[in-house]
């Protein structure tokens, strides 16, 4: 029995390009130098973190999520991450304490979100406790979103090959959040952009793609920042989509 997300979408099984794991590993066995040496950026990117921001954010965010709602500070929950192995993912807590954390996940003005959560969401601060899990070697700076396994197991099911994009570590922030594809995944549209461009920052891993992802990251950041906590546009495109980039999307 098909899960309600995959009722609710269109589904076009002639709409889905696939692409083989193989692809993957015969890909990035020719960037295994840079694979090595983004790690090392990512232990030290976050431990950079760790030492300048985290003393500056962490004692506000903690006392402004513990003043406004009951329930920890953290939030942790099982992701899929490198090869779909599992881990557990850590997040300010931005909802009040619900049983549904794991399975539904939040929709737009969900009213289990609280007033800093909605903050912290809107600013990407609630990732913040995340660059511990890249510490760990869980997740990457950049890469494709870690998704939690209900998701997994929905999106595979109108997404052939969906765990191409488990072939690299997930990260905090990727291309596809920058292409504007954030919040709630409600249609076959929005699951199936959302892979195509995890699909094609995982063909074309590179320390310039890397650092055009993170520079526009930080821009959303700041433009969401100063726009009296205005959350950063769903799906607007933000990197300019070349007609050669188009074709290498999966």
């Amino acid at each position: 029995m098909r899960s309600s997300l995959v009722e609710s979408i269109l589904y076009n099984p002639a709409t889905v390009k696939t692409v083989s794991q193989e692809s993957v590993s015969n890909s990035q066995a020719f960037q295994k130098p840079y694979l090595s040496m983004k790690r090392v950026m990512d232990i030290f990117m976050s431990l950079l973190v760790m030492i300048v921001i985290y003393p500056l954010l962490f004692p506000f965010i903690a006392l402004a999520i513990k003043l406004t709602s009951k329930g920890p500070i953290f939030f942790r929950q099982k992701r899929a991450g490198l090869g779909n192995r599992t881990f557990w993912c850590y997040k300010f807590r931005t909802m009040y304490v619900n049983d549904a954390a794991d399975s539904r996940r939040a929709s737009h003005n969900d009213p289990r979100v609280t007033r800093v959560g909605f903050f912290l969401r809107d600013t990407c601060l609630d990732e913040l406790p995340q660059f511990l899990n890249v510490l760990r070697g869980d997740m990457s700076i950049v890469g494709p979103r870690p998704h939690m396994l209900k998701d997994i197991k929905e999106f595979s099911a109108v997404i052939d090959n969906y765990s191409f994009r488990s072939g690299v570590r997930p990260g905090i922030t990727g291309l596809s959040q920058v292409r504007g594809y954030r919040g709630p995944a409600a249609s076959f549209n929005s699951i199936f952009r959302r892979y195509q461009w995890d699909a094609y920052y995982v063909r074309n891993i590179s320390f310039w793609l890397d650092f055009k992802i993170m520079g526009k990251t930080i821009v959303l950041i700041f433009a969401s920042l100063l726009s009296k906590n205005k959350s950063i546009p769903v799906d607007s495109p933000v990197i300019r989509q070349e007609k050669s980039a188009a074709k290498k999307i999966a």
